[in-house]
């Protein structure tokens, strides 16, 4: 299907650093469209935003029954409005229930979503990329929707109507970003050396398909078209550097299509009984792929931490690495790399071997692992783990291979909030500190249970992390007010969607910090890191050892 050449050069002009801030800002505002279009049209087609449009507010438990809603994955979606600055959210004291109100902005917002229709409904075949090929019946959706696009859907273009730009920037983001993910998965963007002119025919068996395509990301200003060729614009070329960075969200199309049934119907209709069937809600390739370009800025934090742990004396260092949730094994390879060629412990491996465990509750996972690790001739043992269970490991640990787990320092990478759901079993009546809205299976999870849940995971690995720790790096949601505040600084909208909807529980930095401190631990104050280091963070990076 795809043909490829690259070519090397710089002809372009810089970008400004106010250039590529609003550009940053549209490409978290189209991260933004692709869970806000569906979630506000599906809300729209049942009449919830009329009703709440009528009403002013109304009680979560009361919208839930009003109309035969699952309240779980209906305080998501309206909790997704919030952090777009349309509805505001107030929970009750004792956690049982959430008040939902209308701003100065819902009216004409709310008036706006129909609009949302034709790419809403483009979604269902978007979701199938870039697995299959853009079909006829595809790309004439396509074309129904870059002229719609083009005429800006009608909407009256007089004065400077900001919910009018959000809309339409949410439908440019409905289009555009997994047009940007199919090209960038089939490698389109490989290395971003497209300066010098080209045709469709150079890359495509349907060139003139696929020549709507590069006239629409014309339109957007990606290139410059002249007659039958095309060339990369400097804005075109920010935007391929980060297609990865759309590739979480875009996965999660299957999820975002079925919004219907998921609020209003069989919640389990995504659901797969067992962990080694075939996942419904997620496309796995490709949300692999988009976490492997959001996770190298990490890593490189990482990497200083392992360093400085592996360059104690000996004795004061771990045995070695579990790696919880080792997905493909590159993890574990990229930290034995940096132990062998940037630490002491690396010099003297034939006297002190590094004892590496990968981890992972999925088979197939384990044997992409086992697979990568031999090709790449380290030696590491490879095993089943329920990161909800450390004392199951533990024992594994030392009855199968006389290792402690207690001696090994243990990683993971954004796992802790994708837990299985396992309910407390001391409730401490606590009054919440997180405005997350959880879910499982449909049902709405109080916030003071998320929390308790969270302080009883962290005592189970207290006995196994306090000595060497547990190097973690974790995603977090804010206050969709911060949220609202911050429109195209944050990707926080997109997070709260599709983990919202696929029953996984991200708390705010400073209440996951706080739950260690309840659990009897702390985090090294000087390792830690939150991303970005103000109110909008959504990423931290903690070493949480004994106190």
């Amino acid at each position: 299907m795809w043909r490829f050449f690259y070519i090397r050069g710089d002809n372009h002009p810089m970008l400004s650093k106010k250039d590529k801030d609003k550009l940053r800002g549209t490409l978290f505002r189209h991260l933004d469209g692709l869970v806000t279009a569906p979630t506000a049209f599906c809300l729209h087609k049942n009449g919830v935003l009329d009703h709440l449009l009528k009403e002013g507010s109304a009680d979560l438990n009361a919208l839930a029954k009003a109309f035969n809603a699952n309240n779980g994955y209906l305080n998501v979606a309206l909790r997704i409005l919030c952090s777009q600055g349309w509805l505001t959210q107030e929970l009750s004291p004792d956690n049982t229930n959430v008040t939902y109100s209308t701003t100065g902005k819902s009216k004409t917002a709310f008036s706006y979503v129909p609009v949302y229709e034709e790419a809403v409904n483009f979604m269902s075949y978007a979701s199938k990329f870039p697995s299959e090929r853009l079909g006829p019946d595809a790309f004439h959706k396509l074309e129904q929707l870059f002229k719609a696009f083009k005429d800006d859907f009608g909407l009256d273009p007089e004065g400077d109507d900001e919910v009018r730009d959000q809309i339409l920037r949410h439908i440019e983001g409905v289009i555009a970003g997994p047009l940007i993910v199919m090209l960038g998965m089939n490698g389109f963007f490989h290395k971003y050396f497209m300066e010098a002119s080209f045709r469709a025919q150079e890359y495509h068996k349907d060139p003139e398909s696929f020549k709507k395509i590069l006239d629409f990301l014309s339109h957007l200003g990606w290139f410059k078209k002249k007659n039958d060729t095309y060339q990369f614009r400097d804005e075109g070329l920010f935007f391929a550097k980060r297609a990865s960075a759309y590739g979480v969200t875009v996965s999660y199309l299957p999820s975002l299509i079925h919004l219907d049934e998921l609020i209003f119907g069989d919640p389990l209709i995504l659901k797969t009984n067992s962990p080694d069937t075939p996942e419904k809600h997620v496309h796995r390739e490709m949300n692999v792929w988009g976490s492997g370009g959001a996770h190298s800025t990490y890593f490189k934090v990482v990497d200083q931490i392992i360093i400085e742990l592996f360059n104690k004396p000996i004795d004061q260092q771990p045995k070695g690495i579990l790696d919880m949730g080792c997905g493909n094994g590159a993890f574990i390879q990229h930290m034995f790399d940096v132990i062998e060629n940037q630490t002491e412990r690396g010099q003297m491996l034939d006297d002190h071997p590094l004892f590496l465990v990968g981890v992972d509750f999925n088979d197939a996972a384990l044997k992409v692992t086992r697979a990568n690790l031999i090709m790449a001739d380290i030696w590491a043992k490879v095993i089943w783990g329920d990161i909800g269970n450390p004392d199951k490991l533990a024992r594994d640990l030392e009855e199968d291979y006389n290792i402690q787990l207690r001696d090994l320092l243990n990683v993971r990478t954004f796992l802790d909030h994708n837990r299985m759901w396992q309910q407390p079993t001391l409730a401490s009546n606590r009054k919440s500190r997180s405005s997350g809205a959880f879910a499982f299976r449909g049902k709405r999870l109080r916030n003071d249970l998320v929390e308790d849940s969270l302080l009883e995971h962290l005592k189970k690995w207290k006995p196994y992390i306090e000595k060497f720790g547990l190097l973690v790096i974790e995603l977090h949601t804010i206050n969709p007010e911060i949220t609202a505040k911050n429109l195209g600084k944050t990707a926080s909208t997109a997070y709260d969607a599709t983990h919202g909807y696929s029953d996984q529980f991200i708390l705010e930095v400073d209440v996951f910090n706080q739950l260690i401190e309840e659990a009897g631990m702390r985090t090294e104050a000087r390792f830690f890191r939150r991303y970005p280091d103000n109110e909008t963070a959504t990423v931290s990076i903690n070493l949480i050892k004994g106190k």
